[in-house]
């Protein structure tokens, strides 16, 4: 095996188990530790995987992009703490546009039931966990549905948004990063994440500290444009202040 076969094999493992491990790989390709680590710097430098101590997980790209399935399975008490802190946010917002994804479905399960709420998503998913309460009134955004996050998109989902006037939008990205603001691999996603920027007059980024420093395809937002950002407490405190400085209130829980 080649040094191109073995950083395609590195990450097609990585993509398939979420992350990689050094040791492991290693033991697997028979080759030296030194010899992964330099192949997980190359596939960084391609923007194919993030460096974290003794490995490295894929970046979400054009060309990759993980299942809500997988989601579910991935930090799950993270995002819990994530979703709890997010609704704690919620003031006196009457309508919400929940964005597809896990973190947001869990930020819906979240919401206070004692009060009359108007919860907008291109979610199926959030949807139906949602439909059931007797004080949340939900519109489902329709359109083409994604298989892969359970989500709708195209013109009939933007010009439904654009129609709209929401209190608040808890907005996810596969990545945010100070230079190239908020980010999603897919085109389609990308301009229903724009229009429900633009419908919010208040905007709350929730998303795990992977995301931190991810580039994707398809850039919707900058950080400047959110009142708040929630992550937790992996994301360091440097790193924390550096999108702070852009404007945001940024919370590690």
């Amino acid at each position: 095996m080649d040094g191109d076969e073995r950083r395609r094999a590195i990450l097609t493992v990585a993509r398939h188990n979420g992350s990689v491990d050094v040791a492991a790989l290693a033991v697997e390709l028979a080759v030296s530790l030194e010899t992964v680590r330099r192949d997980l710097r190359m596939l960084e430098d391609s923007g194919l995987v993030r460096r974290k101590h003794g490995g490295a997980y894929p970046v979400e790209s054009a060309g990759f992009e993980t299942t809500l399935a997988a989601r579910t399975t991935r930090y799950v008490p993270q995002k819990a703490r994530i979703a709890a802190a997010a609704v704690e946010l919620l003031g006196e917002a009457e309508t919400v546009f929940i964005d597809e994804g896990y973190t947001p479905q869990l930020i819906a399960e979240a919401l206070p039931q004692d009060r009359r709420l108007t919860v907008v998503t291109a979610s199926i998913t959030t949807a139906g966990v949602l439909a059931g309460q007797d004080n949340t009134q939900v519109l489902l955004l329709g359109g083409r549905v994604r298989g892969n996050t359970m989500a709708t998109v195209d013109h009939w989902v933007t010009d439904m948004l654009a129609g709209l006037v929401i209190d608040l939008a808890y907005v996810g990205a596969n990545g945010i990063s100070c230079e190239y603001g908020l980010t999603t691999p897919d085109p389609a996603v990308g301009h229903v994440k724009a229009q429900a920027m633009k419908s919010a007059r208040r905007r709350i980024f929730s998303g795990i500290h992977t995301k931190f420093g991810a580039v994707s395809f398809c850039r919707f937002a900058e950080v400047a444009e959110f009142e708040a950002i929630i992550t937790d407490t992996s994301l360091t405190a440097a790193e924390a202040q550096r999108y702070a400085l852009l404007g945001p209130q940024v919370h590690r829980v």
